[in-house]
Formats: C-alpha cells, sequence, structure tokens
C-alpha cells in the first residue's frame, strides 16, 4: 500500500548538522500551506490504492500553526481516502510537547510521534543549536504518553565531538529508562554547506575516528538488544511491533507520494520525481506546474535501489524480489569481492544479508554488489 509525505520545511532554528531543505523565516508559511492544499488537489489520482501511512516530516511540522495544520489535514482528507491508514507519524521537537500541542496533533489523527531529542547532554544540545533543553529532552516523552501517544520514537545522534563514551552510554541508557519503543540512531555526517562543515573545515571541531565510532555503534547495539529492542535497519531499533510502517514501506520499495518543497515520490515501479528544494520557487511554481523535475528508472537502476535500500534491512535482499539474471549478476559480483567484504555477507537460498555487526560498512559492501 502507498504512504504520503509531506514536506514542512520551517524550523525556529539551524541546526550545526543539518543539510535537509528548511528555512528559519516563517512569514510566507501562509502562502506555502496554501500551495501544499494546490498539489494536494493536482496529485489526488496519482496513488492508485488507499493510502496505508501518512508522515508529516521537515523541517519541524511540530512549529507550524494550528491554522496552517488544520487546512492540510482537511486538503488531504479531501481529496484521499484515509480511511485504510495504519500509522500517521508527525515529526515533533522536544520544547513543542506541550499538553495543548500534544492534544491539538491528537485530534488531528496523528498516532506516532517522530521526537528529535538527539542528546540528552546541555552541552552537546548548545554545539548541535538545538532550541531544547536537556531537561526538556527527558520530560517530553513522558507528556507524550500522557497524551496518548502509545506510538513514539526518539532520533539520536553518536559520533558527536568531545562527547565521551561514557555520555553516550548515558544517552542510551535514558532512552531505554523513558520507556520509548523505537530509537533511530545516526552516526553525525559532515555535510558540505553546513556550519558543522565549516567548524571542521577551521579546525574548531574535529570528527571522531572510524574506530571510536563503530564503539560507540556496537555499544547501541548490544544496549538496546539487552533491553528488548530489534534492530531491523542499520539506523533503526524497535520493540516488537512498533516498526516504523512508513519508512519500512520506502526501503521495501512501496510507492509514495512525496508533497511540499523537496519532497520526492515514487511510484512503486520506475517513475520518481521531485519538487524543488527552494519555497518561493516552489510557492510560485505550483500554480503552473512547474515546480517538479522527475526520471524513469531503468531495471538495473531498480536493482541498484534495492541492493541500497534492502542491504541496510534485517531482511535483506530477497532473491524473490530480482530476476534470475540479476540475481546471477549479484552472485558473480559477490565472487569478486574483497575476502574481507566478502565475509560480512550471509547468503543462503532466500537471499543476501549483511551481518548486523558490519552494517556500518554497508556503503562499501553495497558499491561492490551493484551492477554496472
Amino acid at each position: 500500500m502507498a504512504g504520503i509525505y509531506v514536506h514542512i520545511p520551517f524550523c525556529k532554528q539551524a541546526c550545526t548538522y543539518c543539510d535537509f531543505h528548511f528555512s528559519t523565516n516563517l512569514s510566507n508559511q501562509d502562502q506555502l500551506t496554501q500551495a501544499i492544499c494546490l498539489e494536494i488537489e493536482q496529485r489526488k489520482k496519482e496513488l492508485d490504492s488507499k493510502p496505508q501511512t501518512l508522515y508529516f516530516g521537515g523541517g519541524s511540522p511540530s512549529i507550524l500553526s494550528d491554522h496552517s495544520m488544520i487546512l492540510l489535514m482537511e486538503q488531504l482528507n479531501r481529496h484521499f481516502d484515509l480511511s485504510q491508514l495504519t500509522e500517521t507519524t508527525i515529526e515533533t521537537n522536544p520544547d513543542d510537547h506541550s499538553e495543548e500541542k500534544l492534544a491539538f496533533w491528537k485530534s488531528l489523527g496523528f498516532d506516532r510521534l517522530s521526537i528529535g531529542i538527539q542528546s540528552f547532554v546541555e552541552r552537546d544540545l548548545h554545539w548541535m543549536n538545538r532550541a531544547h533543553s536537556a531537561h526538556e529532552a527527558v520530560t517530553c516523552v513522558a507528556k507524550a504518553a500522557e497524551a496518548g501517544f502509545e506510538k513514539h520514537t526518539i532520533d539520536l545522534i553518536y559520533g558527536i565531538p568531545n562527547q565521551s563514551m561514557k555520555e553516550w552510554e548515558s544517552n542510551i541508557g535514558k532512552a531505554i529508562d523513558l520507556g520509548v519503543n523505537h530509537i533511530s540512531a545516526y552516526c553525525l555526517t559532515v555535510e558540505a554547506k553546513t556550519a558543522l562543515a565549516h567548524r571542521v573545515n577551521k579546525g574548531l571541531d574535529h570528527e571522531k575516528s572510524h574506530e571510536v565510532i563503530e564503539q560507540e555503534f556496537h555499544l547501541l547495539q548490544d544496549h538496546l538488544k539487552r533491553a528488548g529492542f530489534r534492530q531491523y535497519e542499520l539506523s533503526n531499533f524497535a520493540k516488537p511491533g512498533f516498526e516504523a510502517v512508513h519508512n519500512a514501506n520506502y526501503w521495501s520499495g512501496k510507492p509514495y507520494l512525496g508533497l511540499g518543497p523537496s519532497a520526492h515520490s515514487f511510484d512503486g515501479e520506475s517513475k520518481r520525481r521531485w519538487n524543488v528544494a527552494n519555497n518561493m520557487k516552489y510557492i510560485k511554481g505550483v500554480p503552473s506546474n512547474s515546480y517538479t523535475e522527475g526520471e524513469t528508472l531503468t531495471e538495473t537502476d531498480r536493482v541498484n535501489e534495492q541492493l541500497m535500500t534492502s542491504l541496510r534491512t534485517a531482511v535483506g535482499l530477497e532473491k524473490v524480489n530480482i530476476s534470475d539474471i540479476h540475481w546471477d549478476q549479484i552472485m558473480r559480483q559477490v565472487d569478486q569481492m574483497p575476502a574481507a567484504l566478502q565475509a560480512m555477507l550471509d547468503i543462503d537460498e532466500i537471499g543476501i544479508k549483511i551481518k548486523p555487526k558490519h552494517w556500518l560498512m554497508s556503503d562499501a559492501v553495497i558499491r561492490e554488489l551493484m551492477i554496472a
């Protein structure tokens, strides 16, 4: 079944590491809301089935005004049959978790929160230029539970400069103690044109070594496994039954409709399109339908995409999902791989997996397997 993604490109302030499309200027919020509403109407016939998931991401959807949120939800309900939704997620910041906001999101139909905590250490939050405090990072999950949100995930970041191994272990422990049922943990990456890249280039910050990052990753795996979490994707850990349906559909190649500036869409077969990553160009382009580009994937492109997404999951690449010709090509690639990388694979009659302890090396392994 299909999913719908709505990109809300606004944030209170810019995090040092972030390279997603966003703006800290909310002056055109009403115009952008109207543009997304128009895009919803224009593209209402693109989904062949009733959507299974709805996801509001960004940016920071939790700072959008109540009026804008109501308009968007009303428009989605007007043009799509949302009766089959099994998961409705909104990304939130801890500092936005007031009783009023939580009750409002619940009233709109959201049943899952994706909370951007990142760290429980005040120094880290200040360094990342996050808007919330360490106290809010701890209390936001309890507030969500009190408001009736049984499904919630929190984001954590490892590889943070100047964060000790003891502090990282404490972050993991606090997340477990909060009783969350899903955790997404990402390695800090230095992306071009971010404040972090500027600081690293100036020598003001230094990236952690691969060895230290690997230690932090394995510490995360060990602690969460003991706490009853299953690592079902490189960066995602869930208690049984709380896996993210929307994201899992991305990884398995299901169709999805992306709305809003910079949002991507896929028809589940070969058509991919993406919206312009500029708020004003998007606002001006929607009425004339000049805000989007697209491409048609070849069969080889699709197989390589399957390799990239599936081999970061616990399921792996299943043989039944690709042609015999492409499977034979991949097996020839396996035979030619360096022995050290080949040893990271589990191969049987069902398919190929990367052993979980080697998931940090997934990019290197996948490069060797991709079909030219």
